[in-house]
């Protein structure tokens, strides 16, 4: 072919040939020899000007296409397991693109954030674009940046929030819409550019960053920490009903009550105590403690479930949180509102009057939480200042209660473990968000009491599980290194304590040097 190929054919060649695009590539598949070099030289140039085609090292791509080797970044798995990536670089005019991985058993492991050179397919599908196939890892995930967003004539610059000084440039195709003075997260895009400062590319605005809100959002994504939830979850979490009766013992009558802080956002577990009449067990207590049966909601290989995967917790901020479920879920379903109707996990546990346990049993049953009490009216009724909400329940609940409590005091004496104390502190806000004080929270022996009764039952669990032979994950605290209980021994010698050399070292003697 000897004549000039027009603009439309030009594209379509690049478009099925991407890597047999530089100017000599063109030149031959056309028939272009001599003086017409200059004239397609020209015909490229106006492609490029046009913004069909974008100039790469010595070959010409279309822009709205990814190069058939890319450097991609791995995004969050789905909840059917598929792992997608984004183009490290996009300068397309649409939408970026979605790249489905498909792996072989001898690719490396990759996971979120990883940054891989893939082989990548243009395919017909309405969720992605294309297919990619790893080639190499390249090392690891692009950094992330938090900070300031400053406007500039050539995009803008990120001042980042952690006070490192290293300042980040931002072209102009990379601002993604983001305002002077606004929050944003961004990540490294490409080397460093001018004046040696790296560039980077806006993925996220996040607003002003002075206001008080902003310090949790700042937290949440430094730490990566996800804080919505995909369509299909939530569409998971919102087709449920709450639980009924149907294959479940009937324990709405008995006097379940949740005790929590009194600003708690959910309620998980509640507890019930009588003194137990069995003749073979004189002054003894049975405990019942109840919790959400998350397990009917949440079953596995769900949507729901393979986010609780994802997530393992909910995170807790001093104005927000971050629960490991829907709302529809943590908030409502598997929250034991007072007086409602909620599915649950309840065990039944006796105890001798010593505080020893004799025997446990498991329940799936529906229960009503009778009232939804905090721990400073509690305690409060205990000393004598009874409320009119925990009246009605002090004879029948909450002296019961505290007597299964002070058995399970003399056992844990008798046990000795190890018995650190420490305050917890309370960040109070005012209404806008800023921080109006910072106090040390009291321990009340109605914080006590919910602890002790929450072992008490996590204890049963791991027996009922460990003599079904479940495979479980246990937490072990190894004894301290000779080193380390020398060096105790020296702090305590410096105070004024003694703790004499050649015994063997138990948990009370720790106590009893605290």
């Amino acid at each position: 072919m000897s004549k000039l190929p027009s603009k439309a054919e030009v594209l379509e060649w690049i478009s099925a040939n991407p890597t047999l695009s530089s100017k000599r590539d063109i030149s031959k598949a056309f028939g272009i020899k001599g003086a017409a070099r200059i004239d397609l030289k020209q015909l490229l140039k106006q492609l490029e000007d046009e913004g069909h085609l974008r100039k790469r090292d010595k070959s010409y791509r279309d822009p709205d296409r990814l190069p058939p080797v890319s450097v991609l970044q791995m995004m969050h798995p789905t909840s059917d397991g598929d792992m997608y990536a984004r183009p490290v670089e996009w300068h397309g005019s649409g939408q970026e693109p979605l790249v489905l991985m498909v792996f072989k058993s001898s690719d490396p492991a990759v996971g979120y954030g990883d940054r891989v050179l893939c082989k990548v397919g243009l395919v017909d599908d309405d969720v992605h674009q294309y297919e990619g196939r790893v080639i190499r890892k390249i090392g690891a995930s692009a950094t992330r940046v938090l900070g300031v967003f400053r406007k500039t004539a050539e995009g803008g610059r990120i001042i980042p929030i952690d006070k490192s000084g290293k300042e980040w440039l931002v072209p102009e195709a990379g601002v993604a819409g983001a305002k002077d003075g606004e929050l944003v997260e961004a990540q490294q895009s490409g080397p460093k550019g001018r004046m040696g400062l790296p560039r980077a590319k806006v993925v996220e605005r996040l607003g002003d960053p002075s206001a008080p809100k902003a310090v949790s959002l700042i937290a949440i994504h430094q730490h990566n920490i996800p804080d919505d939830f995909p369509d299909d979850v939530v569409a998971d979490a919102d087709r449920y009903k709450a639980a009924g009766l149907d294959g479940r013992e009937d324990l709405r009558e008995m006097a379940l009550v949740t005790i929590d802080p009194h600003d708690a956002r959910d309620h998980d577990d509640a507890c019930y105590a009588h003194p137990d009449d069995a003749a073979d067990n004189p002054g003894g207590h049975v405990i019942w403690v109840a919790i959400a049966d998350v397990a009917h909601y949440v079953t596995a290989g769900s949507a729901l479930d393979q986010e609780a995967w994802k997530r393992g917790n909910s995170t807790y901020f001093p104005d927000r949180v971050v629960p490991m479920l829907p709302d529809r879920l943590s908030g409502d379903l598997c929250s034991l509102h007072e007086g409602v109707e909620r599915a649950c996990i309840a065990v039944r546990m006796r105890i001798t009057a010593d505080g020893e346990k004799i025997d446990h049993s498991f329940h799936r049953g529906l229960m009503t939480s009778k009232a939804s009490l905090n721990y400073e009216e509690v305690q409060a009724a205990i000393d004598g200042h009874v409320n009119d909400k925990v009246s009605p329940l002090l004879d029948t609940v909450i002296k019961p209660l505290y007597a299964a409590y002070a058995a399970l005091v003399t056992a844990r004496n008798a046990r000795q473990p190890l018995d650190l104390d420490l305050p917890e502190r309370k960040i109070v806000l005012t209404d806008a968000g800023k921080v109006a004080s910072v106090n040390f929270r009291d321990r009340l022996d109605a914080h006590r009491l919910i602890e002790e009764c929450m072992i008490l039952a996590n204890v049963a669990a791991a027996e009922t599980l460990g003599a079904k032979r479940s495979p479980l994950l246990y937490r072990v605290h190894e004894e301290p290194s000779q080193e380390k209980l020398e060096s105790l021994r020296e702090v305590a010698q410096a105070a004024g304590l003694v703790m004499a050399k050649g015994q063997v070292l138990q948990t009370k003697h720790l106590n009893k040097l605290l």
